[in-house]
């Protein structure tokens, strides 16, 4: 599985999202492409403490933690957290911006040894966390054709 802290990969999700446009369509899903960025925001904020998400009882999380960071593709139409699902209007050069800067500051940490716990799936090491990343984004970008 590839990580966002791998430059190779980390590059390739820069370039695929520079290919995104205010007019990009979705494949599937009911996000626009605005919302998309804002939600994409969201896993990157939590993985680096930006997050007022509390820590919360999922009691099948060990079902679904290993799916976060495998080599699995995630099916299209998977349902969204409650806490993710975006419904209100978002800009696409803001939330673009946004989300840049968002895995700009993530790639720097990738020498970082000790990260917070996820608060439904708690401990995951460096290279789960970069795996994930990179997968949440990739399914996201792919929805949108880059």
């Amino acid at each position: 599985m590839k990580s966002l802290f791998d430059d190779q990969a980390y590059s390739e999700i820069k370039k695929r999202l520079n290919a995104l446009n205010v007019e990009s369509k979705r494949k599937w899903g009911r996000m626009d492409v605005g919302q998309m960025l804002y939600h994409c925001q969201q896993p990157l904020n939590i993985s680096l403490g930006k997050s007022n998400i509390k820590k919360q009882f999922f009691p099948l999380a060990f079902l679904f933690k290993k799916s976060l960071y495998n080599d699995k593709p995630w099916r299209q139409n998977l349902p969204t957290a409650k806490t993710f699902k975006i419904t209100e209007t978002k800009d696409f050069d803001p939330e673009k911006i946004a989300l840049e800067k968002l895995i700009d500051e993530f790639q720097r940490k990738k020498n970082e040894t000790q990260w917070e716990p996820h608060p439904l799936f708690g401990k995951f090491t460096p290279q789960q966390w970069g795996q994930m990343q990179y997968k949440h984004l990739d399914h996201h970008l792919k929805q949108f054709g880059a």
